[in-house]
């Protein structure tokens, strides 16, 4: 396992120039990263899609999203805003982060939870893309400057998760809307602060050292993806 130690630096531009990328990835934009392999398939244009609309067209697996997806729906479709932290079950959205040409994956430890997960969180005021919101969580979260999502910018796995309560919140409940992002240059991550370290792993180090079976899920899809 590759352990990530904090840096601190200005990354407020590659972040917002981060999270524009993705957004437009989300409507009609395709990736292409010269030499590297993650070239990306062409994503149907929808620019603009609201949350709602994106969640209508996404297909669930397995038993535990058929049961979540409703959920979330509905969330998106009667909430004012379902992204807003007050609400007992609010949307979030995450990145799981690979390394395709060694098939790695960059997990991050949240002291809240108590577990190696993947990085992402909220959405800040004014934000509704979930594509872009995941995009900029990722980039302050590691330092990574050069994530695109890949193999395209779908959705990757819905789940609602449970939180404990913590930093003067209750117990609640997010949405998390999960996509995969790819970066060139793994040995670029730095964590956020001391308290958050990263490890480069193997997929089957991150499904041994993660305490969740959701994302043990998701890493089967990414696991998937990577063997095609």
């Amino acid at each position: 396992m590759d352990s990530v130690g904090p840096e601190r630096g200005d990354r407020t531009a590659s972040i917002r120039r981060l999270a524009f990328e993705a957004g437009l990835a989300a409507g009609r934009t395709v990736f292409r990263s010269k030499g590297s392999g993650l070239a990306s398939p062409a994503v149907e244009p929808h620019a603009a899609d609201s949350l709602a609309e994106l969640l209508d067209r996404y297909r669930p697996e397995g038993e535990a999203e058929l049961a979540d997806l409703p959920r979330v729906r509905v969330l998106a479709e009667t909430a004012d805003d379902p992204w807003q932290r007050d609400l007992p079950l609010h949307v979030t959205a995450s990145a799981l982060i690979v390394h395709p040409a060694t098939a790695r994956v960059l997990l991050r430890w949240h002291q809240r939870q108590q577990a190696w997960l993947q990085v992402g969180g909220h959405g800040d005021p004014g934000e509704s893309d979930p594509v872009a919101i995941a995009a900029r969580e990722a980039s302050e979260e590691t330092g990574l400057a050069d994530l695109e999502p890949w193999p395209d910018a779908g959705i990757q796995h819905v789940v609602i998760v449970s939180v404990p309560a913590g930093k003067g919140e209750p117990a609640h409940e997010h949405a998390d809307i999960r996509y995969f992002m790819a970066t060139r240059t793994p040995d670029h991550a730095r964590a956020e602060h001391a308290d958050a370290p990263l490890r480069w792993v193997s997929l089957t180090a991150a499904r041994e050292i993660t305490s969740e079976p959701n994302l043990r899920e998701t890493l089967a899809r990414l696991d998937s993806l990577l063997a095609r």
